[in-house]
């Protein structure tokens, strides 16, 4: 077992549109109530690094297990509901995959308490590839917690499903950050990429800890601060599955980014689906694990005594195995 604290939590409380019903306000309310005494969020490593065992699972500082997906808040706020920081909402970001790594980190969805774990595909291990001339993600890349692209709405937008996971972001600040680590970000655009006919929105952000945080309040911003970015990003998702022998991705609104209204609409509207996920009845074979410590009104909400069960049943930690030499050499194993 290896416990790990990655950052500190300034603010931890939960928003809601002032449309949410009495039901659903109370259940939240809860949640964050529970949240917002947390100091700080942990990690807790299981299994071995660069195997099909690893597991990087959440847990408060006072070592309640957690969901990342559903028990850290997805608005940053303080007392007040929706408490503005550099004249932005605040959003918290769980980031699963480090800048410049290629290994393909991900909460995973349909495992109980939604630990990080590496993809797995055709029992390999995911990694992307190196992008001339990029080293692996060219940004601190994770999720919004408490949100869902659902597969069965079809994006008024862009035509297609959601792909069936928490909405994505790319952190663009200078810092190197770890998976597991919870930071807080603001968000400064969104784009559109059409994965295999599924709409998968990539929100653009900066941790506001970065020294440019102050300075970035928009897309055009970006344009700005950090020229070329932007283009990078549109160039990487287009390309990084061409090594293992797809064809280039495609975009909505023609690889535009929008602005940062249209990215915090698309992130309410998916904080709505996620909503409606955690308090179905019932939970069918191979869906989404809903499984939290926090959401009282959830019928899914476990005990403590429960979600440590879990965490003890995976993996004792061990010394992580030798990263492929294909991943070495630039290779893409998926």
């Amino acid at each position: 077992m290896r416990s790990v604290i990655h950052t500190a939590t300034r603010f931890s409380a939960a928003f809601f549109s002032s449309q949410s019903s009495q039901k659903s306000t109370s259940l939240f309310s809860a949640a964050s109530i529970h949240l917002r005494k947390m100091a700080r969020y942990l990690t807790e490593l299981r299994g071995r690094p660069n195997a099909t065992d690893y597991r990087v699972y959440l847990k408060t500082s006072d070592g309640k297990y957690i969901s990342p997906f559903h028990d850290i808040p997805l608005y940053v706020a303080d007392e007040q509901v929706g408490i503005m920081f550099f004249k932005s909402i605040l959003f918290n970001m769980v980031v699963e995959i480090p800048r410049w790594s290629n290994a393909k980190m991900e909460i995973a969805t349909k495992e109980p308490l939604n630990p990080i774990k590496q993809d797995v595909k055709k029992g390999k291990l995911r990694y992307v590839a190196n992008i001339f001339p990029h080293k692996g993600y060219i940004w601190n890349y994770g999720a919004l917690p408490q949100t869902w692209e659902d597969p069965s709405h079809t994006d008024k937008a862009t035509m297609c499903c959601g792909d069936n996971d928490p909405i994505d972001v790319c952190e663009i600040g200078s810092k190197v950050c770890v998976t597991g680590q919870v930071i807080q970000v603001k968000v400064l655009g969104i784009l559109a990429l059409i994965d295999e006919g599924e709409t998968d929105w990539k929100v653009i952000a900066i941790n506001i800890e970065d020294p440019d945080a102050s300075s970035l309040n928009s897309v055009e911003d970006v344009r700005k601060i950090k020229p070329g970015h932007l283009e990078a990003t549109v160039d990487w998702f287009k390309k990084y599955k061409v090594p293992d022998g797809k064809p280039e991705n495609q975009f909505a609104f023609n690889g535009q980014f929008k602005d940062k209204d249209f990215a915090i609409e698309v992130i309410k509207s998916t904080h709505s689906y996620w909503k409606a996920l955690v308090m179905r009845k019932k939970m069918k074979v191979d869906e989404i694990v809903c499984q939290n410590s926090s959401l009282c009104e959830s019928p899914f909400k476990c005990s403590d005594a429960e979600a440590s069960t879990v965490v003890e049943a995976a993996a004792e930690y061990g010394e992580p195995l030798p990263v492929p030499s294909e991943v070495s050499k630039g290779h893409i194993l998926l």
